[in-house]
């Protein structure tokens, strides 16, 4: 019988190791979000895209200063999850251009992405606690606010006008 070998890394690296997943996803975000600004027929869609693409910029910077916190070298680390979530978003913009319900598949990407952030920065919050970074836990809970904002924006426009409109199509 093969034995293993327990392995040596701990929280610490995995803390890192999903930092730099989420600083390749907030990268990846900031070139995926003028797409769909661009695409959407909805001016206040439009509109939320072109706010969330500025806070998205202040997004990195933060993971920035957060890789400052641990001592490391800002990197980024493929994230398969939002490789697949955006290439949804490219689909539904070829697949919908044009058609009323063009705005809801947006949306409903956009949320997707939403909600992958707020996972990812709500774990990444609650290990730079326990590992007592106590200014990465600030920099991560401005962050995860922003983007738990941002959902709840997004739900609000889904449920008042874009679903509405696709549905009256």
């Amino acid at each position: 019988m093969a034995t293993t070998k327990a392995s040596t890394k701990g929280l610490n690296d995995l803390f890192h190791g999903t930092l730099k997943d989420i600083y390749f996803a907030e990268k990846k975000i900031l070139a995926t979000l003028p797409k769909m600004a661009k695409a959407a027929q909805n001016p206040n869609l439009k509109a939320a895209f072109e706010k969330h693409h500025g806070q998205t910029k202040e997004h990195v910077t933060r993971l920035e200063e957060v890789f400052e916190v641990i001592g490391k070298k800002p990197a980024g680390k493929t994230c398969a999850a939002i490789m697949g979530i955006t290439k949804e978003g490219n689909e539904i913009i070829e697949e919908y251009k044009g058609a009323a319900a063009l705005d809801a598949g947006l949306l409903a990407a956009a949320q997707a992405v939403e909600h992958y952030e707020i996972s990812r920065y709500g774990t990444l919050r609650t290990w730079a606690c326990e590992l007592g970074l106590t200014e990465a836990v600030n920099l991560l809970d401005l962050t995860l606010a922003e983007e738990k904002e941002t959902d709840a924006a997004l739900t609000e426009l889904a449920e008042s006008a874009v679903n509405v409109a696709a549905e009256a199509a």
